[in-house]
């Protein structure tokens, strides 16, 4: 049955993650500052609207995709006095799903607020890039109440292949920075290694096909080489464009190492892993895609 649905964020995810959305039947209004976003989300069959306010009371499902913690909450909370935002304009009862990726108190903020307005909500960041969200098998990292994610779930199966419920309120997120802090860290070791062979005379193809078949494999070997030429259809073989920008992945390390203060655990290769993408970050590289930590390490390949 199709549901109607606000899908506020066309960005390099929530784009492909709406689209699917109206390929499987449903009416889903889309909403982002790009003009040319909204463009591409409309020739793709997806309904476009002048009237958030109008769309968002109308809808039954409200999904986002934003950039950081400021904008989920200016988007859901609104202006000081709660007048505005998406809590102030849906309904009673509207499922709402935040696929952003914020600090986990950020999440349990607006939560509690949906919760009051009698709305669900689940925090749902995902993993799997770009491709990933183009081709509906993304990983959904769920935080809230069982029964939110019941209700969500035939939505989520249509944007990804595999949902996992991590707990109550904020959990979603906890889990999401622990994954992204792993990965950046994995993109900085493999860029190394690969780096390392280079300047031993090898051939970065051999050494990558190597580790990836010993006990280095790791998935940006399998799926997402940082060495220009080495792999197809990657944001290194295109001069990294597209993917998963350098400041996307600096913010998330960011969380992390927040986390960690807040918690008392220890994240010594997470807190470098982010002083290296500051570094590449300053440099210039910031809209670049996290990959190319593999220019920072040596000389442009």
């Amino acid at each position: 049955m199709s549901s109607n649905i606000v899908f506020i964020g066309l960005g390099n995810m929530g784009l492909p993650m709406a689209q699917n959305l109206v390929r499987a039947g449903h009416a889903v209004t889309g909403f982002d500052l790009l003009p040319a976003s909204v463009r591409q989300f409309s020739e793709g069959g997806g309904l476009v609207s002048d009237d958030q306010a109008a769309a968002i009371q109308a809808a039954d499902i409200v999904i986002t995709m934003l950039p950081a913690s400021r904008h989920v909450l200016g988007a859901y909370l609104g202006n000081p006095l709660g007048e505005t935002g998406i809590l102030a304009q849906a309904r009673p009862g509207t499922l709402l799903i935040d696929c952003s990726t914020i600090s986990t108190e950020a999440a349990r903020q607006v939560g509690r607020a949906a919760q009051e307005k009698g709305m669900p909500m689940l925090d749902a960041p995902v993993s799997g890039g770009t491709a990933g969200a183009t081709n509906g098998t993304l990983t959904f990292m769920v935080g809230g109440e069982e029964a939110a994610l019941a209700a969500a779930r035939p939505y989520l199966e249509i944007m990804g292949k595999a949902i996992f419920h991590a707990g109550g309120s904020g959990c979603g997120q906890t889990v999401k920075i622990c994954n992204n802090m792993l990965l950046g860290i994995l993109m900085i070791g493999t860029s190394e290694a690969i780096r390392l062979g280079v300047a031993n005379g090898l051939d970065p193809k051999v050494v990558s096909d190597v580790m990836a078949k010993s006990s280095g494999r790791n998935w940006t070997l399998d799926v997402y080489n940082p060495c220009p030429g080495v792999a197809e259809n990657v944001p290194a073989s295109r001069g990294y464009t597209g993917g998963f920008g350098v400041d996307l992945m600096l913010k998330d390390l960011g969380l992390a190492v927040e986390s960690a203060l807040a918690s008392g655990a220890a994240v010594p290769l997470g807190a470098l892993s982010r002083n290296l993408y500051s570094l590449h970050s300053k440099a210039g590289s910031g809209a670049l895609d996290f990959s190319s930590i593999y220019q920072l390490l040596g000389e442009k390949a």
